[in-house]
């Protein structure tokens, strides 16, 4: 491993545990009620298009963008693909990206292009994210040449 890349590595382990941790209530789960919208929606017995300002909304979770594509099994989200100006919303932290495929049976979400993760103050911003919606791991990639980077801001002691 490069000097380079064991950096980025200690510094976004180091941020990430810097960040408070998000309750299970805040993860996309399975026994929620899914709501969805968006201006334009069709619909198959194996697939759920929309697009235009289109969201599904598990739990106090969000995923918005400018087109969502999620597969169906006898109703059951099975995977959802979203692209153009993507957000992985709760209520703690946002994730910004260019494309995200959400996958319910292992409880992960990749987000890819310019991603943003925010948390508060707190920010890590690199190529592609893979996020855990259970465990709530994250792990971040800078990219072809492109570099993780990051800024932390530390909980006062007061």
């Amino acid at each position: 491993m490069t000097k380079t890349k064991l950096l980025t590595v200690a510094a976004l382990g180091l941020g990430l545990v810097a960040l408070p941790t998000i309750g299970d209530a805040q993860s996309f789960q399975g026994g929620q009620p899914i709501m969805w919208g968006a201006d334009q929606v069709s619909r198959t017995t194996t697939t759920l298009s929309m697009q235009g300002r289109a969201e599904l909304t598990q739990g106090d979770s969000r995923i918005r963008a400018d087109n969502i594509e999620a597969g169906l099994n006898g109703g059951t989200l099975t995977r959802v693909e979203a692209s153009g100006s993507v957000y992985f919303v709760t209520p703690e932290q946002t994730i910004r990206g260019d494309r995200a495929v959400y996958t319910p049976n292992n409880d992960t979400i990749v987000l890819t292009g310019d991603v943003i993760l925010t948390q508060g103050e707190n920010v890590i911003t690199g190529a592609r994210l893979v996020y855990n919606t259970r465990t709530e791991s994250a792990q971040m990639e800078g990219g072809s040449g492109g570099r993780v980077q990051g800024v932390f801001y530390p909980q006062s002691g007061n």
